[in-house]
């Protein structure tokens, strides 16, 4: 079966699956944004005071046309105003018909709800609750405040980015959000198989830090084989365990226009060569083979960049993959709207918000041939399913929906 034809195929792998979800600004929402990409009816509890942190109310505003309305395609919305004792009490409800309670507070907030683990448990006890947190429920730094560029630094993320003779950088946005989400996602999808075997539900403790730090690939691991003499520093574009040469981001033709290499065989380094006009410095003893390309890595990225420099990234990165050589333009926002493998496989979308205007968004990167799943819409207006949630869900009367609109139920 096609893959590409995966939106003809009926069924998603989360249908019938209720998200009761409380997280905001990104790790916790991009979280839930994967379930409900899946079929999952993921509804938002949402407030003007959490929202004017990330946008304002409107998903029109400049930032909700990005960060809101990216993260929370395909979603509802409900307005709680959770100071309120009715606010609180129609989230109660809402668990008792939920399959997943998602929250991203600090480990104070549910529990001064009277929503932490325990308590929803005893109104649902098959419940399934994603707490996402900097660093954990539990441990020393369990209350300590983070957000992501401070958890990039606290994992060891940071050290490890630049060049060697520079501060460390870190990543430009806030990676351990996107890591986090996609922690949070994996680890609901872990429970309710479990659950479906065993009809038993279970509390999750994401840690954004333990999350990120995951990804240090063979750092923690030199240190504890290798201690002082570890190979913690910043290395730039190479790699510091056999990481081959030439092995960078190479200036192109242009302004700030790049290209990364990496070339690991000595195969590889023979196509090389050959692409670049088989120049006679490619010949010397100090590039003839990895050990020694790598020794010489400096002079040699200097020899590249004459080549790389005097044409296009695209017309380099196409020379060297017609030869099977690693090779890829450092793209910019603008290259990527318009990449013709991203294109090809639909990753941009183009769906409708609650007003009927389409915004392009992404979509999941991941295919699958019987459950495709996909976003379908954009992100709901803010309180927009009020109606749907607490008279056809919860079954409220109007006497009783106006009795806590009166009284400040919703925010």
């Amino acid at each position: 079966m096609n893959p590409n034809n995966a939106h003809q195929q009926t069924g998603l792998a989360l249908r019938g699956i209720r998200v009761l979800d409380f997280t905001w600004i990104h790790a916790g929402p991009s979280a839930t944004r994967i379930l409900s990409d899946q079929g999952a009816e993921v509804i938002k509890v949402e407030s003007n005071n959490a929202l004017s942190v990330i946008g304002g109310p409107a998903s029109a505003t400049a930032r909700g046309l990005g960060q809101r309305h990216n993260w929370n395609a395909g979603k509802l919305s409900i307005s709680l105003n959770m100071k309120n004792p009715q606010g609180i009490d129609i989230a109660r409800r809402l668990v008792a018909v939920s399959d997943v309670v998602a929250e991203n507070f600090s480990g104070r907030v549910m529990p001064s709800w009277g929503l932490d683990y325990e308590s929803i448990r005893a109104i649902n006890p098959s419940l399934i609750m994603l707490s996402m947190s900097g660093f954990g429920r539990t441990g020393p730094w369990k209350d300590r405040v983070s957000y992501g560029q401070t958890l990039q630094a606290w994992s060891g993320f940071t050290e490890l980015t630049g060049f060697p003779d520079t501060d460390p950088s870190g990543p430009a946005s806030a990676y351990s959000d996107a890591v986090g989400g996609m922690a949070g996602a994996q680890a609901v999808l872990l429970a309710l198989m479990h659950r479906a075997r065993t009809g038993r539900g279970q509390w999750l403790d994401v840690s954004q830090f333990e999350s990120l730090t995951s990804l240090l690939e063979t750092l923690a691991l030199d240190m504890s084989a290798n201690g002082a003499n570890a190979v913690s520093s910043r290395t730039g574009n190479r790699l510091p365990y056999g990481g081959g040469a030439p092995h960078g981001a190479y200036r192109c033709q242009g302004e700030d226009r790049w290209v990364a290499i990496t070339v690991f065989t000595d195969e590889e380094w023979r196509d090389f060569v050959e692409v670049i006009g088989s120049p006679k410095w490619a010949e010397e003893t100090r590039f003839a083979t990895s050990d020694a390309r790598q020794h010489n890595a400096d002079a040699l990225d200097v020899l590249v960049e004459s080549w790389t420099g005097r044409h296009t990234a695209e017309d380099v990165m196409n020379r060297l993959q017609a030869v099977g050589v690693a090779a890829g333009v450092v793209q910019t926002g603008e290259d990527l709207s318009r990449d013709p493998q991203l294109k090809e496989q639909g990753f941009f979308r183009r769906v409708p918000d609650h007003r009927g205007e389409y915004r392009t968004i992404e979509s999941a990167p991941y295919k699958l041939s019987r459950t495709p799943g996909s976003v379908t819409r954009g992100a709901p207006e803010f309180a927009g399913d009020m109606t749907y949630v607490l008279r056809e869900l919860l079954g409220m009367s109007d006497d009783e929906v106006e009795d806590c609109a009166i009284n400040g139920a919703f925010d």
